[in-house]
């Protein structure tokens, strides 16, 4: 468990109060008060019905609650949404590397086995897959003492005609661009070289193992990209 490796503090806890944790994190909400709006859309759920958890939470000293600026994580809320966090990631790259999954497949799998893993089980995950720091989205898996990587946000919208770059990460909001950037070859660890940077709105030109691809905004937005050689 992240800062204290037993199981009391999740299992202290509903899913739906880890959920809003983890979604509260997942916004933002280590570093900023986040809009009660924008943590219902988040959640699929009416701002009512969050003001009315967010007060539960705060109770229980895990959300810091202002009734204009939005609500952020405690220290301890900080804790239980990392473990969470931790927990989805791991289980992601398990079914990906072991079991065969594709990119788009694996996060409503890990949403529902995240609540449930033991401590032990975890563990046992993360030794067997090599104790990865990154999930196979490219994003920061956090350690057991709560610290978690710095990654590239750098959008491939955002690159020029000449540049040489990485694939960091993939955003996993939508499995239709996740399918559609693995059918293009945009997938974490990939090197690409741009050919053409989007003008008026139009698509990134690139080239992705020895052939030349025209990557729409909407896409090229969905993957974040670092220096490459």
């Amino acid at each position: 468990m992240i800062g204290t490796p037993t199981l009391e503090r999740r299992s202290a806890f509903t899913r739906s109060q880890q959920d809003y944790l983890k979604a509260l994190y997942l916004l933002g909400g280590d570093d900023r008060p986040v809009p009660t709006r924008e943590l219902a859309q988040r959640l699929g759920i009416s701002s009512p019905s969050v003001s009315e958890m967010v007060t539960r939470l705060s109770a229980q000293g895990l959300v810091e609650h202002d009734r204009y600026r939005g609500q952020q994580l405690t220290k301890e809320g900080r804790k239980v949404a990392l473990e969470l966090v931790r927990h989805h990631r791991l289980l992601e790259m398990f079914l990906v590397r072991v079991l065969g999954y594709s990119l788009d497949e694996v996060h409503d799998e890990a949403e529902r086995l995240e609540h449930v893993i033991s401590e032990r089980m975890e563990q046992r995950i993360f030794d067997l897959l090599g104790r990865p720091e990154l999930d196979p989205h490219g994003h920061a898996i956090p350690t057991l003492g709560g610290r978690v990587r710095a990654v590239s946000r750098r959008g491939l919208d955002d690159s020029k005609a000449g540049e040489r770059l990485v694939v960091q990460g993939v955003s996993d909001e939508d499995p239709v661009k996740l399918r559609e950037l693995e059918r293009r070859g945009l997938v974490p660890g990939t090197s690409i070289a741009v050919v053409g940077g989007s003008e008026f709105e139009g698509p990134v030109e690139v080239r992705v193992k020895g052939r030349r691809e025209s990557v729409p905004l909407g896409l090229a937005r969905a993957v974040f990209v670092t220096e490459g050689r």
